[in-house]
Formats: C-alpha cells, sequence, structure tokens
C-alpha cells in the first residue's frame, strides 16, 4: 500500500517542527518502518548535498539520518535561498532554476506544486509513512492563497496535521488557540491534536490550562515535551546557540566569525561550537571585533555584498592585523572567494553585474558561473595527511597561482590554497571539522598545543536518539501511530 503520511505544523517558525519530524523519524525508524520526511518548501541558508546530487534543507539531512537513510532530493523538493531582502534562489527537485522576487515566485507556485505533489508520490512510493514538517505558520493570512508548505499541501493530499506551539516563547495557549482560529473549517477539521514543545517546571501547574485547551478547541494535547538542555541539532536556518560546558581549567583556542548578512551554511561550525577545547563565537554587526587565534570567513549567499559589509564594518583591517601577530585564518567556500584578488559577477547570480576587489591575500580571481558544483566529496587535509570527507555547494570558479598550492586533495583533484607562510588557508570543502582526525590537524595548526575532537558523528547520533526517548516518553505515540494507520 502506498505510504500514509502526517504533516506537523507550527504555531509560528522555531516552534519545534524540524525538532518533531527528527524525533518521529527516529521513533518509527526504531520499529523497523520504513520512515521517510518530508518538507514541501523550504527557506534556508543551509542546505546539504544529497545522493543523488542534488541540494535540500540542512534540517531535512538530519531528518533522513535519523530514517537511517542518505538525503534524498524528493525529501525536500523545493528550498528557497535567498540573496536578498526580496528574492532568493529558486531550487526545484535539488537544483537551482533561477533567482526570483517574492511576487515572481508567488507566481511560479502552482509550478512548484506539482513538484512538491510529484516528489511526495514517489516517497510514498517506496515508504511505509512519510513525516512532513510545514514551514512558518498556517495562519499567515497574507501567504494563503497558493500555498504549498503547510494546510495547502496538506488539503491536496488529505493528511491530518498536528499543531505544535513553543511554550517558552510565552502565550502558547493563544498561539494554538488562535492559530485554530484562523483557519478554515476544513483546515481546523484537518488538525487531529496537539504538542506544547519545551516546557520547564511542574506539569501539573501547566495541567489547569491543558484542560482549558482541549475544551475550547475540542483537540487532544498528545503530550507537552521538556525542554532538553544542551540538545544539539544541526540548525535549519537560524544560527545554534549551544556551546561545550565551560572549563576554565582547559586551555581553549579562542576561534571567530562574522555573522555575514547572509551567511549559509552555518552548521560548518557546530563541531567547534561543541568543542571542549574551543571558545567560539560568532560576532555581530554592533559588537566589538574580539582578539582571536582563528578567524574563520564562512560561507555567503552573497559572496561581493557580504565582503561590502566585512569591509564597512571593520574586519579587513582586523584581518590583516590578526595576521601581522601571527594568527590564522581560514575561508570557506564564499569565505574563500573573498581571499582572493577580484571576485566578478558577469551573469548577476547574486546581485547586480559586475566585479568586486577580493581581500587579496591569495594571488587568484573568482568568477561566479550558471552551473553550481553539488557533490559529496572524500579526500585529505594536507596539513597532515588527515581524512576529511563533506560536501561542496558552489557557483564560484577559482584560479590562480595560489591554486598551485592546494591545502586539500579530495578525492584525486586538488582544493583550496594553504598560503607561503601557512597563515592561510582556504577551501570549497563543507565540513571540514566534522570528522575528529580533520579537526585536530586544523586547531593544532591553529595553535592549540594538544587538540582531543569529540567524535562529531557519535555525538549527532546520540542527541537524535535522546529527543527520541524524550519523545517517547511524553508523547501519546499510541495516538499519533493511529493518525499514520499504523496501530
Amino acid at each position: 500500500m502506498p505510504a500514509s503520511t502526517l504533516m506537523i505544523q507550527g504555531t509560528t517558525s522555531d516552534a519545534g517542527k524540524s525538532t518533531l519530524v527528527t524525533g518521529l523519524c527516529r521513533l518509527l525508524a526504531r520499529e523497523g518502518l520504513r520512515v521517510a520526511p518530508f518538507k514541501p518548501q523550504n527557506m534556508a541558508l543551509n542546505s546539504a548535498v544529497t545522493v543523488d546530487g542534488g541540494e535540500i534543507g540542512r534540517a531535512q539531512a538530519v531528518q533522513a539520518q535519523a530514517c537511517g537513510l542518505q538525503p534524498h532530493t524528493d525529501m525536500n523538493p523545493v528550498l528557497l535561498k535567498p540573496s536578498s531582502e526580496l528574492g532568493a534562489q529558486v531550487i526545484i527537485h535539488g537544483r537551482a532554476i533561477g533567482n526570483m522576487q517574492a511576487c515572481d515566485y508567488h507566481a511560479f507556485k502552482p509550478e512548484a506544486m506539482r513538484a512538491v505533489l510529484a516528489s511526495h508520490a514517489r516517497l510514498r512510493e517506496r515508504f511505509d509513512c512519510i513525516i512532513v514538517e510545514g514551514a512558518g505558520s498556517p495562519a499567515e493570512i497574507n501567504l494563503r492563497a497558493g500555498d504549498i508548505a503547510n494546510m495547502g499541501f496538506a488539503e491536496a493530499v488529505d493528511c491530518p496535521v498536528i499543531l505544535a506551539g513553543d511554550i517558552e516563547r510565552g502565550g502558547v495557549f493563544a498561539h494554538l488557540a488562535g492559530t485554530l482560529a484562523l483557519l478554515a473549517d476544513s483546515e481546523r477539521a484537518r488538525v487531529q491534536g496537539l504538542i506544547i514543545n519545551r516546557f520547564r517546571g511542574d506539569l501539573k501547574l501547566l495541567q489547569p490550562g491543558l484542560d482549558w485547551l482541549e475544551a475550547h478547541t475540542d483537540k487532544p494535547v498528545l503530550g507537552v515535551l521538556p525542554f532538553l538542555p544542551g540538545l544539539h541539532l544541526e540548525a535549519e536556518d537560524s544560527l545554534s546557540r549551544e556551546q561545550a560546558p565551560d572549563d576554565p581549567s582547559i586551555e581553549k583556542l579562542r576561534v571567530i566569525v562574522p555573522a555575514l548578512p547572509r551567511l549559509s551554511n552555518h552548521t560548518d561550525f557546530d563541531a567547534l561550537r561543541l568543542h571542549p577545547q574551543v571558545a567560539f563565537s560568532v560576532v555581530g554587526p554592533d559588537q566589538p571585533i574580539p582578539p582571536a587565534d582563528l578567524i574563520i570567513l564562512p560561507g555567503s549567499k552573497n559572496v561581493r555584498q557580504d565582503l561590502a559589509w566585512l569591509r564597512a564594518r571593520g574586519w579587513e583591517t582586523a584581518i590583516l592585523r590578526h595576521l601581522r601577530y601571527g594568527g590564522r585564518l581560514i575561508g570557506i567556500c564564499g569565505g574563500f572567494q573573498m581571499l582572493g584578488g577580484t571576485l566578478q559577477d558577469p551573469l548577476g547570480l547574486e546581485g547586480p553585474i559586475g566585479s568586486s576587489p577580493g581581500l587579496g591575500l591569495f594571488d587568484m580571481e573568482t568568477t561566479l558561473a550558471a552551473h553550481k558544483q553539488l557533490r559529496q566529496v572524500r579526500g585529505r587535509l594536507l596539513l597532515e595527511q588527515a581524512e576529511v570527507t563533506g560536501y561542496e555547494i558552489h557557483q564560484g570558479i577559482s584560479s590562480g597561482p595560489a591554486l598551485a598550492h592546494p591545502a586539500l586533495i579530495l578525492g584525486d583533484d586538488p582544493d583550496g590554497a594553504l598560503s607561503a607562510d601557512g597563515q592561510i588557508l582556504g577551501t570549497y570543502l563543507h565540513g571540514l571539522f566534522d570528522h575528529a582526525p580533520a579537526c585536530d590537524a586544523l586547531l593544532h595548526w591553529a595553535g592549540l598545543e594538544a587538540p582531543a575532537s569529540p567524535d562529531y558523528q557519535a555525538l549527532r547520533e546520540a542527541h537524535i536518539d535522546r529527543l527520541a526517548d524524550s519523545m517517547a516518553e511524553h508523547l501519546d505515540m499510541n495516538r499519533i501511530k493511529s493518525m499514520l494507520r499504523l496501530a
């Protein structure tokens, strides 16, 4: 039989939809079910390369991991990557089809919906059940016409919906009751239960509110999930705030990253955030640039504009001073492109057609091209011949003498550059710090005497299991499985 489908929607962005889908996927996979995640439309600058050579939102890659699967483009058929306040790169079935302004994309939605339904149909044939993540809130009145991300999708495939609210934000009863009140009658009937997320305290004190909520909405509360301190799941878009516990007795390497306006794939730094020997910080636009041992220039969805932003806030001067005093500098993807002499965008892929001077720290130039490089890669870091694995997502083609001294070998191909004085490293590889041997080598190069990097892959698995265990304890899984026709 084709797979049954259950959709998790939220009262707000960051209400816990991604987290709930991840935990449900792990719980159902534990029971031996063939379960797949799905998000019809995602807007995020954190993405992942799929097994079929496409690009999807990072959260769906994490959910695929929870299912024991390789990520596939059908799990997130529409991905929007903002490049400005009003425009975004539109990615359908893992491939960029161009940039659109918001109004243009609204007109394109019927075509996007056809891609969504095609992907969902293919997953239904391959799996026992599909757990779907909504986007934002179903009660965003201005986005209801032509909706493909929430109730528009649920109505099209006739699936039940669970509505989640985050109590940590405050006003969770108003969020849940108000969202239901703003839905159409058929949409409201589709909601089969409510979940409250991130609760702290004594559940007995919450019970009168739960009783009122059930009576007022005529919807069962399927569970109240506790706040899980220190839970780490790779974020869909917002910057993670998780840090390793502070231990003043441990020598720490100071690592800083500028909070670029179009910073992309910041999950590159999750292994550093959680590293007990690293004092990691993202420096915001109004913060002074602190002293550091290592500065990392991250990926960017609009490299030229983000480089102008860096210059305007004093980062170029700070980086040159940092290097004069022996500090280390890494550029990843767009950050690597910034290190060259020139950035050229002849097709206007990230903004106005034109070119910009780079930081001039590598003798190379980069030109943005229509074809986007998407691949999962494995290789070695030439600093200590440490193994690395990761992925590439970029449209820039770099060339110049600096590339004759690569930083890595990926497969049989040289990648990136290492400066003659050994202070500056650039690469197109995302996931540079995710494997302990490479992380150790990089931290040692940056000045840490005896790095002992944790197994980040094992940590990711442990946190998914911790989440699933909590959900098994606090949710009415029998009711949830009945919605999926599994009980």
